[in-house]
């Protein structure tokens, strides 16, 4: 795989960034520490979101002077029904993990974005995807995404009690993982293929930052082939970085 091919495919899109206020509609627990939420509302039309990398804000205590805000993957959209799927892990006690443990019907949230979108086409022959549970939603909904005919490498960093069944039409291999460490080495020991493929990490900060000198450094993957993220900072709060 070139360079100029692999950079060539990838599509930075930009989207008009509109506040949404939206009503809960339903509410699951696919996991212990996991929730599944979704809205609806007469602000949804029009809503976009191109990529399973993409990051809408969530937007609590709108009226207040200390209005909060993190980021959240759009799980899946569905414009016909009109409905926007979020999942939280509950990981913590921050606001959005408050709001989302005690969400019900009838709740309301504004949401904002995505300002992005990042299109990472899904014909490359191979992909890796890896992260710890702040990225199994962006994960899954990649994994629905990807074609017959290619195949894709899964490193999950998940406790026991919140892994699931994961669906793809694509060949896909599974490794979950229960440490940091244990994924930095399932990483480490495990060998790229040949041919067109792109590489896509999501988690910690400290963790991925190490990802990244893996992949590039050890493996000597390419950079325009590869998107790692820390989508959280230990000790801190509302943390989210691109690490390419």
């Amino acid at each position: 795989m070139s360079i100029a091919s692999a950079s060539n495919r990838v599509q930075r899109i930009r989207h008009e960034i509109k506040r949404r206020n939206l009503q809960v509609v339903r509410v699951e627990s696919p996991t212990p520490h996991f929730r599944r939420i979704t809205l609806s509302g007469a602000d949804l039309p029009g809503f976009i979101s191109a990529s399973f990398d993409d990051h809408l804000k969530l937007i609590l205590a709108v009226d207040s002077d200390h209005a909060v805000m993190r980021d959240y993957t759009p799980r899946h959209y569905d414009a016909a029904k009109g409905e926007l799927v979020l999942e939280f892990s509950i990981h913590g006690d921050g606001p959005a993990a408050a709001w989302a443990s005690q969400a019900d019907v009838g709740h309301g949230v504004t949401v904002a974005g995505p300002r992005g979108s990042l299109v990472i086409p899904v014909d490359y022959e191979w992909h890796l995807l890896a992260g710890d549970e702040t990225a199994l939603p962006a994960i899954s909904r990649r994994l629905e995404e990807l074609p017959a005919g290619v195949s894709a490498m899964v490193i999950l960093q998940v406790p026991p009690t919140e892994r699931r069944e994961l669906s793809s039409a694509a060949d896909i291999s599974i490794v979950w993982v229960d440490s940091a460490q244990e994924f930095l080495d399932t990483l480490r020991a495990l060998p790229l293929p040949t041919g067109d493929g792109y590489a896509w990490c999501a988690g910690e900060a400290a963790t991925m930052a190490a990802t990244r000198r893996i992949l590039a450094e050890e493996k000597g993957h390419a950079s325009v082939a590869m998107r790692v993220a820390a989508y959280w900072k230990r000790g801190q709060n509302a943390h989210h970085e691109n690490l390419e």
